[in-house]
């Protein structure tokens, strides 16, 4: 099972049925303020946090690299 990793700004119903409809599962954390609480994987998102950091690294030497 495949699964899509975002931040919470992504957190709506319409993203979630949208990508639980092809069989993916959404790994999204709840914003404060919704009102019907969904659970994710709190280990999946952690790894989300080291992708956006690895990155984040390579445009640091994007000076080099162009």
């Amino acid at each position: 099972m495949s699964a899509l990793l975002a931040d919470k700004g992504y957190d709506g119903d319409n993203l979630r049925a949208e990508i639980a409809g092809p069989g993916a599962k959404p790994v999204i954390p709840n914003k404060s303020n919704r009102v019907v609480i969904h659970r994710f994987n709190k280990r999946a998102y952690g790894g989300r946090n080291v992708i956006e950091r690895c990155f984040c690294r390579l445009k640091d030497f994007r000076r080099i690299a162009t």
